[in-house]
């Protein structure tokens, strides 16, 4: 594949990488990062590779962030995962980079890199982290660690394998993945442990939820009840799919308000949303 060729050989160019994130980072773009910089240095252990993202306590046992300062990053490559726009990553000091690698998996609105890499049709970018390791079996090389991180990335953003996208190639390179080390039971008691707190709080989302006469069904999570309940915003944003599967809502949105901004999480299971979001400075799936 031409843009895993032009991956490969950037990365073997370059003795510092630094692989960015979106805002508000999910499990898909905490497992790519992750998976990306175990790839490459377990096979160029002497490189020097940074992950540059928002913290996010639960995710943090597929790794940390790292905390650098801008020198480091002059005469970087960087590679941007799972972040359709520009303004959206999360750490905008991938402008001091020399060099841009986009990888993606979104609708495509925004090319910015120097060289984009993008599969609107697989599940999740993760998969395409681990697409491009298994193109290479006999150069690339990768941990148990990575590989759970990989998996987990696409046990995320499939949902556990039941979003639009899941394919053949889906359940093969997952398969994979397991092979190499990645504990399907471990990563999933990771990601459901939950607080006494947060458990409190999925009982008022669906004591509070809406549904509006076209069958959209919405909740709020206010300021004060982010506060009340002790949550971060980041775990708030991702009860957004407490509202999926009710039959006679095909669409359902979580509205949350941040301390400066109310942000729109949105969804569907059937009618095309994503131009929606796009109009009001978002973007993602159909």
């Amino acid at each position: 594949m031409e843009g895993f060729d032009i991956l490969l050989s950037k990365i073997k160019e370059y003795d510092k990488i630094a692989i960015f994130g979106h805002t508000r980072p999910d499990g898909d773009c905490y497992g790519s990062l992750n998976g990306l910089k175990n790839i490459i240095l377990t096979t160029f252990p002497r490189k020097r590779v940074f992950c540059l993202t928002s913290h996010v306590e639960n995710l943090s046992f597929l790794g940390k962030m790292d905390d650098i300062v801008d020198e480091e990053l002059q005469g970087c490559l960087a590679i941007v995962c799972d972040t359709s726009t520009r303004d959206r990553i999360a750490d905008q000091r991938y402008k001091l980079c020399k060099e841009i690698i986009k990888l993606d998996h979104h609708i495509i609105i925004d090319n910015y890199g120097d060289y984009n890499i993008v599969d609107e049709d697989i599940a999740a970018t993760s998969l395409l982290v681990a697409r491009f390791l298994f193109t290479y079996p006999e150069e690339l090389k990768i941990t148990e660690k990575g590989a759970t991180a990989l998996y987990t990335g696409t046990m995320t953003d499939t949902s556990n394998f039941k979003y639009r996208g899941v394919n053949l190639e889906t359940f093969v390179l997952a398969g994979k993945l397991i092979e190499l080390g990645a504990d399907a039971e471990y990563i999933d008691q990771q990601l459901s442990a939950e607080s006494l707190r947060a458990t409190r709080l999925k009982a008022f989302i669906y004591q509070t939820l809406r549904v509006t006469k076209n069958g959209v069904v919405y909740a709020r999570l206010s300021k004060s009840v982010i506060k009340l309940y002790n949550v971060s915003y980041e775990e708030a944003a991702h009860y957004v799919n407490l509202l999926a599967n009710i039959k006679e809502c095909p669409v359902w949105i979580l509205f949350i308000g941040y301390p400066k901004e109310i942000r729109v999480r949105i969804r569907s299971n059937g009618p095309d949303i994503n131009m929606l979001a796009e109009a009001y400075g978002g973007g993602g799936h159909q």
